[in-house]
């Protein structure tokens, strides 16, 4: 089942009086489960994309479908409805709000929904179970590690059971070990979750965790790749930066 399509997408900003071609007729989809690395250099296009897919930013032409809605049809409310509900977000620098507990934090996107805590009291708990951090529940973010603000920040995104979780850079600011952990987890998510992923990174080894390579140039998605192991596999990774020698990337 397609959770995620996009039908020629284009994004043009202004800069002065020099217009800036970010995307150009962009076709991308992905799969129920399926885990997809997004790549190319800086400019390339890839937050850019990641943006519309979410719904955080509109495309100049083209339609976007997320979980069988036309968010590009939609107005402001109702892409903001669809993406409260449907699309979990991870970010590079974790952007958990200081001031609360690791709890609270996971709770966040129920209590914009406006749910009330006590009723996912358990649903927390075992989120952060999943990730490892059961006993940093009282925890705020100054008193935890990197690695543990962004197991925080996953446990975020699946809080309200989306159907797809969109990471920007999601090891980008964690060491080797740490960003392996939550490298580790995203792949368990899908495998034994169903969570669908789309990962935006410069990685080649990050990459080799997904199950799709798609490769962006110059605005356009200009190769794509099955990866085999799926596990940050050394064949896979050099599979990978052969495909970006060849673009010269």
């Amino acid at each position: 089942m397609t959770v995620l399509e996009a039908k020629e997408i284009s994004k043009q900003y202004q800069m002065g009086e020099v217009t800036v071609n970010a995307l150009d007729d962009v076709q991308f989809g992905v799969q129920k489960g399926e885990f997809v690395a997004v790549m190319g250099p800086s400019g390339s296009g890839k937050s850019t994309l990641l943006h519309l897919l979410g719904g955080l930013d509109e495309p100049t032409d083209g339609q976007i479908t997320l979980a069988g809605q036309p968010i590009t049809r939609l107005s402001d409310d109702e892409v903001t409805l669809v993406r409260r509900r449907k699309v979990g977000f991870i970010f590079q620098f974790y952007n958990l709000i200081p001031t609360l507990t690791a709890a609270e934090n996971v709770a966040l996107p129920l209590l914009i929904d406006g749910a009330k805590v006590r009723d996912y009291e358990q649903k927390v708990v075992g989120l952060l179970d999943l990730v490892g951090l059961t006993d940093r529940q009282e925890h705020k973010p100054d008193q935890m590690s990197g690695g543990q603000q962004q197991r925080v920040a996953i446990a975020r995104a699946f809080a309200n059971d989306p159907e797809i979780v969109l990471a920007d850079e999601p090891t980008g600011n964690l060491d080797s070990k740490s960003g392996t952990a939550i490298l580790e987890l995203l792949r368990r998510s899908c495998d034994e979750l169903g969570q669908t992923i789309v990962m935006v990174t410069h990685d080649a080894r990050a990459a080799s965790f997904a199950d799709r390579v798609v490769f962006l140039k110059d605005g356009r998605n200009v190769r794509q790749l099955n990866v085999e192991k799926k596990s940050g596999d050394g064949e896979d990774i050099r599979a990978i930066m052969r495909v970006m020698r060849e673009l010269e990337m």
